[in-house]
């Protein structure tokens, strides 16, 4: 004669919320993984394709007749090899004086001291550029020593950047985030002394973060030098956006 065992069944509601219980922490785990996978994504996309796509176009120096002239003429040159970048969490790179910790210039402030620069194609407009401060979290900032726009020299101004999609026209720690989508001929304007003067991109190039020849002070000509970090997000390199002044 077979033998039969009978065993209760639960509630239908019962039994679903049984499953259901078991379901959440899977649930959350797995919606936690895709979450980290997001945020991954969303920081190295920008490296990344900088990487491979923008930073390739870049040259490595600027065309100069002669590359040991043009250091020369850097001012308060310094022959140590400290590279930034090596102390990324012990450096506070908002400071501009932290950019070049081997130069002895002295950041000075000035009462009224300042003009504002516009890049049309990057959406910035009437950026304020200090002289003589060195808080990049407050404006753009010209490096002291450097000459004054529209006049035959190097005007070199300072800006700091982060990842591109947090770029913000209007928020000095963001504003040079997108520097790097510029080119050659694009404008930038600065009003300086109610003067407004119009520059065009010529060159653009990545230097190590302790190359000082950007500095340099030619005189053939009125010229404006961006700088910021790249690869996005990053300490690494130099970019340096090299324009020059063009008829209005």
């Amino acid at each position: 004669m077979a033998l039969y065992r009978y065993v209760k069944r639960l509630p239908e509601t019962q039994d679903l919320q049984a499953k259901a219980f078991w379901l959440r922490p899977k649930l959350l785990a797995g919606f936690l993984v895709l979450i980290g996978f997001f945020f991954f994504v969303n920081a190295a996309y920008p490296i990344i394709s900088y990487q491979l796509l923008i930073s390739p176009r870049f040259s490595r120096s600027f065309v100069s007749p002669s590359s040991e002239a043009a250091i020369a003429q850097s001012f308060a040159v310094s022959g140590g090899e400290q590279a930034l970048g090596t102390e990324i969490d012990l450096v506070d790179y908002t400071k501009a004086s932290n950019w070049f910790p081997n130069q002895e210039v002295v950041f000075s402030p000035k009462a009224g001291s300042f003009y504002t620069l516009s890049i049309p194609k990057l959406k910035i407009f009437e950026a304020v550029v200090e002289v003589g401060i060195e808080d990049l979290k407050k404006s753009l900032i010209q490096y002291p020593g450097t000459v004054e726009p529209g006049r035959f020299g190097n005007t070199v101004i300072f800006g700091h950047s982060v990842l591109p999609q947090f770029f913000n026209p209007k928020n000095y720690t963001t504003i040079f985030s997108t520097l790097p989508t510029l080119r050659a001929n694009d404008e930038i304007f600065v009003t300086y002394n109610q003067v407004k003067y119009r520059y065009l991109v010529e060159q653009m190039i990545e230097v190590p973060p302790n190359d000082i020849s950007i500095l340099a002070q030619r005189y053939d000509d009125s010229y404006l030098t961006l700088i910021t970090c790249v690869p996005p997000g990053t300490y690494l390199r130099r970019l340096i956006v090299r324009a020059r002044l063009a008829k209005m």
